[in-house]
């Protein structure tokens, strides 16, 4: 029998904030799940649509200039080639869906 995965669980075990592993895929798409620590994550872009849906906490995200808060329960869909940074103050857990 297979057993439901508790997210929070599995991200409270994993070795260091913001690094993250794939938990799972379907098809082309990729979840990952890391842990944020209150410390900023530097500008990134990517060449695909990047889905943050945050667990539990929140994330402070600096995209287009503009920081916005994006609470637990909450998704933020980055368009791919769109720079994004984490301010610090992020904490928690976050689930990061791409391809």
């Amino acid at each position: 029998m297979v057993t439901p995965i508790r997210l929070l669980d599995v991200a409270a075990q994993l070795p260091h904030a913001w690094s993250s592993g794939v938990l799972a895929s379907f098809g082309d798409a990729r979840l990952k799940l890391l842990r944020m620590d209150e410390q900023p994550y530097p500008d990134e872009s990517h060449d695909y649509d990047e889905g943050l849906l945050v667990l539990d906490g929140v994330m402070v995200l600096r995209i287009r200039g503009e920081v916005l808060r994006v609470e637990a329960g909450e998704l933020y869909v980055v368009p791919a080639g769109v720079p994004h940074s984490v301010e610090g103050g992020s904490r928690g857990t976050l689930l990061i869906i791409d391809t």
